[in-house]
């Protein structure tokens, strides 16, 4: 079904709009904000998407632990966020009402299913009185009461399905009715909607006479004057796809097995919020990729590190407290010196924490969580799309230097989307993989002389017998040894090892701003969006602002220490107490400043403006 232009009404232009879906976990938010992405994909604005999971599994209906919602930010111009403030909030309930509206803004659009604001669902949230007659709201708002589980009925009278089902569809009805409200085409869903249902044509009628119906509400409905156009973004040519966090790192951990030649096996525990990773890369057998659902962290590492040892390419995902489960097998990763990409895709904690929310907090876990001198290359991803660079750089890094290398990413870049450029596979560099095959001269620890790192043998091949083992053993043979000079030499060779691999990074740039000036704002992982948008309202200020973003962590870029030297103040905000601040000032001894709000969500574009500002003053 195309969108034509109503003839009855107006079509407003804007340049940018953020919306965001809000109802209970059972409503199908994340279903619908998932396919108004898909159709804003396909006109080719520029966007940026913030799922928000109830961290529940199944919290009472109508309570506020069970609201679930979706963010999308899109425009007609370059964006890096998925928006600070609300332009829309469609709420399907009290509950969703009660904890989203702070975030509309004055004069924004509140859409509500009125038939939700009943005294049972008033009560669970603790109202007293109903919300929507309150006179202030009015003023504040520009407030559409509209009866959506009512009208989702009316449009399935005589259908077969029972009142539970048809409730079920309400969401589609929301969908149908801002896909009019923003000129959003609907092929796509109804597409989705076709294969979903191809075997169950009661509910695929169903959901395509709600789905229009609310689209056809929106186009004859006295309660809008106007719908809204927002153009294509001007983006550079090339072929696109909307993809989330987990989907990049799925495709590049694919392509990188491929430029590698070498056989990936990922040994993973379900933990939110990198499950989705094992769910994918399961889908790709007919690449090479195998997958195993271990019964717990710890076995699903040690198949990952076994399947290294063995001549493959071991993965693991998971969130920071698996990583405290995986922490012995991960030194023993780093001891026997075998290549191991250990996903950690963070959330908010500490211990169960906050499971579906979004955090930077195991920076220090990741370069310190172990016994003994134990380093480890870190890499970490900026945006979704970045997760494909990073997490095959990741793999890179491991097999060259043989060593495990962790890759960082949290939960918002997992679970949030934006446009990417899809790469051609023909120029993507190749990863060379250099087992031992020569017996003569061969030591299992006899190293390379520019990497330091050990040769890789394939157990079994004849002659290139040798044991590894979690002891300590001789600097070149590999054998077991107690010498305190040779344990002194062996620390000191793992760790310059791990040194080295700055000297195969590229150095740091700005993103926006100069090399030099009054501040630098130095960020890493997802807080690299909201940090852009900052700097560049900063620098339209007249300020001598720039800001840089970190991907490589440990080490960090040979001219980081030179680089920072040149601003006056450094400022690096982070989702957590401020531990990338405690590393750079104890590294560099400059005297940056931290921005911490450790608050299970993104930085805000507007916290750091301030920020900065007071730096500057």
């Amino acid at each position: 079904m195309a969108v034509t232009e109503d003839k009855h009404k107006n079509i407003e232009a804007l340049e940018e709009a953020t919306i965001r879906f809000a109802g209970d976990s059972g409503d199908g938010m994340q279903l619908t904000g998932g396919q108004f992405t898909n159709a804003t994909a396909i006109v080719g604005n520029d966007l940026s998407t913030l799922p928000d999971y109830p961290a529940e599994i199944r919290a009472p209906a109508g309570s506020l632990a069970g609201v679930s919602g979706f963010q999308i930010h899109f425009s007609s111009k370059e964006i890096y966020t998925p928006g600070d403030i609300l332009d829309v909030l469609v709420a399907m309930n009290p509950a969703a009402l009660k904890a989203n509206l702070k975030d509309l803004k004055p004069g924004g659009m509140l859409i509500v299913n009125t038939n939700a604001f009943n005294e049972t669902n008033l009560k669970k949230v603790n109202y007293t009185s109903n919300p929507l007659e309150d006179a202030a709201l009015q003023s504040k708002y520009k407030v559409f009461g509209i009866e959506i589980s009512r009208l989702t009925q009316l449009a399935l009278e005589g259908s077969s399905l029972s009142a539970k089902h048809v409730d079920r569809t309400k969401n589609l009805f929301a969908l149908g009715l801002m896909c009019w409200l923003y000129t959003r085409p609907m092929e796509k869903t109804i597409e989705w909607l076709n294969q979903k249902f191809k075997d169950k044509p009661d509910i695929l009628d169903a959901n395509l006479k709600v789905l229009k119906a609310g689209y056809h509400f929106g186009e004859t409905t006295e309660v809008f004057i106007s719908s809204y156009k927002i153009d294509q973004a001007k983006i550079k040519p090339g072929k696109y796809r909307n993809i989330t966090g987990n989907e990049a790192t799925v495709l590049g951990l694919i392509a990188a097995s491929k430029k590698a030649g070498i056989t990936p096996l990922l040994g993973s525990y379900p933990i939110t919020p990198a499950s989705d990773i094992l769910h994918e890369l399961a889908k790709y057998k007919q690449f090479g990729f195998r997958t195993f659902q271990a019964e717990d962290e710890i076995a699903a590492i040690g198949v990952a590190l076994g399947a290294s040892f063995a001549g493959g390419l071991g993965i693991t995902t998971t969130s920071g407290p698996g990583v405290c489960l995986k922490s012995e097998f991960i030194n023993l990763a780093i001891k026997t010196e075998l290549p191991l990409v250990i996903c950690d895709i963070q959330r908010g904690g500490p211990s169960t924490g906050l499971p579906t929310k979004t955090e930077q907090s195991d920076l220090l876990q990741a370069m310190f969580g172990r016994n003994g001198d134990s380093p480890i290359p870190i890499v970490s991803a900026s945006t979704p799309g970045d997760c494909f660079e990073a997490v095959f750089e990741a793999v890179r890094i491991a097999i060259k230097y043989m060593t495990p290398v962790f890759f960082l990413s949290d939960g918002y870049i997992a679970n949030g989307s934006e446009p990417w450029e899809i790469p051609d596979a023909n120029k993507l560099p190749n990863i060379e993989v250099k087992f031992r095959k020569e017996k003569e001269g061969f030591s299992s620890y006899l190293r390379d002389e520019k990497t330091l790192a050990r040769p890789w043998a394939i157990p079994g091949t004849p002659g290139l017998e040798h044991v590894l083992t979690g002891i300590e053993t001789e600097v070149t043979t590999g054998k077991i040894n107690y010498d305190p000079a040779n344990h002194d030499a062996m620390v000191k060779i793992r760790a310059k090892k791990i040194e080295n691999i700055e000297n195969d990074i590229p150095d740091i740039k700005p993103v926006f701003g100069g090399e030099k000036g009054d501040l630098l704002i130095l960020g890493w992982g997802s807080t690299y969006g909201s940090i852009c948008a900052a700097t560049e309202l900063l620098i339209a200020s007249g300020h001598k602002v720039a800001n840089a973003h970190l991907r490589y962590l440990n080490p960090f870029p040979k001219n980081l220490g030179a680089f920072l030297k040149n601003y006056k103040k450094v400022l690096i905000p982070e989702i957590n107490m401020g531990q990338m601040n405690m590393l750079i000032r104890a590294k560099y001894l400059v005297d940056s400043q931290g921005l911490n709000i450790v608050a299970g969500k993104p930085l805000k574009v507007n916290s750091i403006t301030e920020a900065a500002e007071s730096l500057l003053k």
